[in-house]
């Protein structure tokens, strides 16, 4: 199969195409099509050509290992997501401190949501991030052990030295001023 001799088939029934032969070559056609965007997507995280295009590579065959076991609607975003979530993790390995949010992330929309609160939900997530990093060092601290490594209060305390109190109190803080910063990002707010 060449990709120009596919060019006029569409994302979702090159997708149907695969679900209903399981014929890789589907994928190998869908893939080609993004690879501009995931290595786009690797390169503004890992900052490294060698790394993103290795990335890419990895996403690729995550992407075909999981459209195996799962169904997939909206495969651009779903790709973007997986490209995005890959990175994040090589961060983390590298020790460098960076946000995944996991449950926004990896809830995946089901055949009745629309694509336009597809895109909402990823604005969504962007708007998250921004706010994130805008956050003073212990409120993230706090905020990331609390929500996304689902730490106890003990757990944090002993981990970063605070006080119980101050703990409490970090959290409390971060999670105003996220609400705060996500409702000027979401209306264009300085």
């Amino acid at each position: 199969m060449t990709t120009e001799k596919y060019k006029h088939i569409d994302d979702h029934q090159l997708l149907r195409n695969f679900y209903a032969d399981k014929n890789n070559e589907w994928l190998g056609i869908l893939l080609q099509r993004y690879t501009l965007l995931l290595l786009g997507v690797c390169m503004k995280y890992l900052k490294n050509e060698e790394e993103a295009k290795d990335g890419v590579q990895q996403v690729f065959l995550k992407a075909i290992t999981e459209l195996h076991k799962y169904k997939v609607d909206y495969f651009k975003s779903w790709l973007y997501m997986i490209a995005k979530n890959y990175c994040l993790m090589k961060l983390r390995d590298k020790g460098k401190q960076l946000i995944e949010i996991n449950d926004l992330v990896l809830s995946a929309p089901d055949e009745t949501e629309d694509t336009k609160k597809h895109l909402e939900k990823d604005v969504t997530l962007t708007n998250m991030e921004k706010a994130l990093q805008l956050l003073n060092e212990e409120q993230l601290q706090c905020i990331t052990l609390f929500y996304l490594e689902k730490r106890s209060y003990h757990d944090i305390a002993e981990k970063t030295g605070y006080s119980l109190l101050k703990v409490k109190s970090h959290i409390q803080n971060g999670k105003r001023n996220l609400k705060i910063m996500l409702e000027r990002l979401q209306h264009n707010e300085p």
